[in-house]
């Protein structure tokens, strides 16, 4: 499941997409108000925000792919609550089902951040609701990974019997495996996407949100784990496993696309793989690039190719991407414009 955003419509043209690693393309976003109306500007305008989401739905229907509508997404928290509550909850349905309708997609995606305790009650209602009101819809929904330090960052409460009942509602329930490197307090510097290796100064792993999940009732069938085509660029630092402060976390999503990284990152840095955490980085003694870097962590070929066998050795139901187009690489030739694409095709869906 691709992710396609509007923000990034100059990326990459619906046309331009290859659908051949793809089943499902995450049209993104329509956004949910307070009052339950629902915002279809697609972080581009009002008119011509409709006109690429439906290019984008109609291409992946012209390639024989599934079109899922993403709603909300970070920053939406209100809205969410809001539109959920059950005084709201039906005309909210209503026009959830109405913007699919619109645009021909095949399901919703639920892009709730954060699903806290208090959320639990009203998303749980509303996805039982969705899926009473169309029982053959696609209802897909993202969660965080894991933070294993669990006696510092304790796990929201409710939160196994939350994920048992909505399983029933939804067709997967995809982690967000990536983002993964931060610079918090106690953290060393880490992995974007690392699939083993956490520990407790780099409490993060693909692996172990997966096996949190799965041990919290979500069958593997109905679990997907997260790829990321962008990476994380830190200051001051120049390799993994050492301690860092929130001044050293300068870029992620957008400025560090995986175009950016292997136009201006990767020639002039050291590439590194590291064998516990099965992921790449880059290293230099002095700042490199637009954002400055010292220390880059992204995906390449050789990661994708370890996590997507990891996911078919875990007999995971799927994986999501954020997003496609930072990892289209248009100037490459013909079929070599989404190395990051085929790796996916290659070594998960084959």
């Amino acid at each position: 499941m691709g992710y396609y955003v509007g923000y990034e419509r100059n990326l990459q043209t619906p046309a331009q997409i290859d659908f051949s690693g793809l089943t499902h393309l995450m049209v993104g976003r329509v956004i949910p108000n307070a009052d339950a109306t629902i915002t279809r500007h697609f972080d581009i305008d009002a008119t011509n925000g409709p006109i690429w989401a439906q290019a984008a739905v109609d291409a992946a229907h012209a390639a024989n792919r599934k079109a899922i509508l993403m709603v909300g997404g970070a920053g939406e928290i209100n809205g969410w609550r809001g539109a959920a509550t059950p005084a709201n909850r039906a005309v909210f349905v209503a026009n959830l089902l109405a913007a699919m309708d619109q645009f021909g997609a095949d399901g919703l995606d639920l892009d709730w951040e954060p699903i806290q305790t208090q959320d639990h009650a009203n998303l749980l209602a509303l996805a039982q609701a969705l899926r009473a009101a169309r029982p053959d819809m696609l209802l897909t929904m993202p969660v965080d990974w894991i933070n294993t330090n669990t006696q510092w960052n304790p796990r929201p409460a409710g939160e196994p019997a939350f994920l048992a009942a909505i399983v029933p509602a939804l067709d997967r329930i995809n982690v967000m495996t990536y983002e993964m490197a931060h610079a918090f307090e106690g953290w060393h510097s880490w992995f974007a996407s690392p699939l083993h290796g956490h520990a407790a100064n780099t409490p993060s792993s693909a692996a172990s949100s997966v096996q949190y999940y799965r041990d919290n009732g979500v069958p593997a069938a109905r679990l997907g784990m997260g790829f990321g085509f962008y990476g994380n660029c830190f200051r001051g630092v120049s390799q993994p496993r050492v301690p860092v402060m929130l001044a050293n976390f300068i870029a992620s999503d957008g400025a560090m696309n995986y175009r950016n990284i292997l136009a201006s990152y990767l020639p002039h840095m050291t590439p590194n793989h590291d064998a516990a955490a099965q992921a790449p980085w880059l290293g230099a003694a002095a700042q490199v690039g637009p954002q400055g870097c010292t220390y880059v962590s992204y995906e390449n070929p050789q990661s994708i190719a370890a996590k997507s066998q990891y996911a078919r050795s875990q007999n995971l139901g799927g994986a999501i991407i954020w997003t496609i187009s930072q990892g289209h690489l248009p100037a490459n030739p013909a079929g070599q414009r989404d190395p990051l694409l085929a790796a996916i095709r290659q070594h998960y869906l084959d």
